[in-house]
């Protein structure tokens, strides 16, 4: 009988899971599990494992958790070379010595249509950008930032109104599907990964706070992108004229007709929701969230706070 294949797993987020559970469903030995170290979290700032970390513990799986790659060599039964090493939203970046270290290499799990959305934020850029499609590639690592070569692809629309929270669990499950269906021709080396057109990349930094910020000259179609993009982190943030605060949960861009009024003036408030003037079109808040308050439909909001005389402000 022959004998199982050695696949080693890097990653760290509640976004990993379903992609090891996959690797353990598969048969395959896992000698180790890389993830980040633990970490502050939470209110309270308690020091926590990651879900990955958690996961590994309970199937009796070993675990390492470098600060730094620097000294691969340290790492637990890195004498012992693995088939493949499966990397899925670790959060460092792997050096020579440790892509060199499988039998196969690396190959890593990226939630975009590569070369579309290199970088850290795909699953929010795509959206950003008015995607209709997404998914998962299946990528032979390199040195580069998501540059090597597709094994495999699996996409997905993305639906009307999904927010990134929505689309990142799909795409979880989507990447596990995409890992199971690529290993066996993988470790048989029979697959031929397909280079990246480097000319049709488009890089996904990094979401920083300071994007949320809604800016009502940009139209109601862009607005409402940035509203689900930025669900459930960190979150749109609009501003009325008198200092006033709103996180923005949901939002749609209603048919655009004429300008009924300048970028940030409230042109109707109901249980609806509260219709506002942006660049182009009107932006139809539908849930939001006062500082400190809990989430709330616009209706309840509207109950405990008037908008009587209010504009919204970039």
């Amino acid at each position: 009988m022959a004998a199982s294949p050695s696949i080693a797993f890097a990653g760290t987020p509640e976004f990993a899971l379903p992609s090891l559970r996959a690797l353990v469903a598969s048969g395959a030995s896992i000698p180790l599990v890389l993830t980040q170290p633990d970490r502050p979290a939470g209110r309270g700032r308690k020091v926590t494992a990651s879900p990955v970390k958690e996961l590994a513990l309970a199937l009796g799986l070993r675990v390492a958790q470098p600060a730094s790659l620097r000294e691969p060599a340290r790492l637990p039964g890195f004498d012992e070379r693995p088939d493949l090493l499966v990397v899925f939203a670790y959060g460092l970046l792997l050096p020579p010595t440790l892509l060199e270290w499988p039998r196969l290499g690396c190959i890593n799990l990226h939630a975009s249509i590569l070369p579309r959305w290199r970088g850290a934020a795909p699953i929010q850029r795509a959206v950003l950008a008015g995607d209709a499609t997404t998914g998962v590639s299946v990528m032979q690592m390199d040195v580069g930032l998501d540059t090597g070569a597709v094994h495999l692809v699996r996409s997905t629309p993305i639906g009307h109104g999904e927010t990134s929270g929505a689309l990142h669990d799909r795409l979880a499950l989507l990447a596990a599907e995409a890992l199971s269906a690529a290993l066996p021709d993988l470790l048989a080396g029979r697959t031929v990964a397909t280079p990246q057109r480097a000319e049709l990349a488009t890089l996904a930094p990094k979401i920083v706070k300071a994007e949320a910020a809604l800016d009502w000259h940009s139209s109601a179609l862009e607005l409402e992108r940035k509203v689900r993009a930025f669900n459930p982190w960190p979150v749109a943030e609009a501003k009325l004229a008198d200092g006033r605060r709103l996180r923005v949960w949901q939002a749609a861009a209603l048919e655009p007709g004429s300008r009924a009024a300048g970028a940030g003036h409230i042109v109707a408030a109901s249980k609806a929701g509260i219709d506002v003037a942006t660049g182009a079109g009107i932006l139809r808040l539908q849930r939001v969230q006062p500082p400190s308050g809990r989430v709330m439909d616009v209706e309840a909001y509207l109950a405990a706070h008037s908008l009587d005389g209010a504009v919204f402000v970039a």
